[in-house]
């Protein structure tokens, strides 16, 4: 562990291992809506399972403290970082938010009404349609130049 937090420094473990709780609970929120129909228990099982480990994750990062890190730059590392560096990064989790939640909720929709009813030439559930994949793409052009933008100011900042 103690590796892991000086390669990657506090922030950037805090972050990374943020995921072992995350995932779960992102499995729990796009399988909630989907437990009545199908009767199951999955839903408090990912929940539990995603409480408990931000119970780990919390003691980790609580942990933190007292391993030592060797000053150097790092790219996200949140004291390092210059305000437009924070900005782009904060902009490119947000577009990456909102294209996750775009993707959780795809995958719990059932899209055969609204296939339907764009063969049918509906104009609502067209413009619908085009308003989704508007969204998605707004989300993955977001990602891409936040990301770009966030390491042009990462570059700026180790070249200073």
């Amino acid at each position: 562990m103690k590796q892991l937090v000086d390669r990657f420094g506090r922030t950037g473990f805090a972050a990374l291992t943020s995921l072992i709780w995350l995932l779960p609970m992102a499995a729990w929120a796009g399988s909630a809506d989907l437990s009545p129909i199908d009767k199951t228990a999955t839903p408090r099982i990912a929940f539990t399972i995603g409480v408990v480990m931000l119970a780990v994750w919390l003691v980790l990062v609580a942990s933190l403290r007292r391993f030592p890190v060797t000053p150097r730059q790092r790219r996200f590392d949140l004291a390092q970082m210059s305000p437009s560096e924070k900005r782009w990064t904060l902009a490119c989790i947000a577009f990456g938010l909102g294209l996750i939640a775009w993707l959780n909720g795809a995958a719990t929709v059932d899209w055969a009404p609204l296939g339907s009813a764009i063969g049918a030439g509906e104009v609502g559930p067209i413009l619908l349609a085009v308003g989704l994949a508007v969204f998605v793409i707004g989300m993955a052009a977001g990602i891409w130049f936040s990301w770009h933008k966030a390491t042009d100011a990462y570059r700026r900042r180790t070249a200073a």
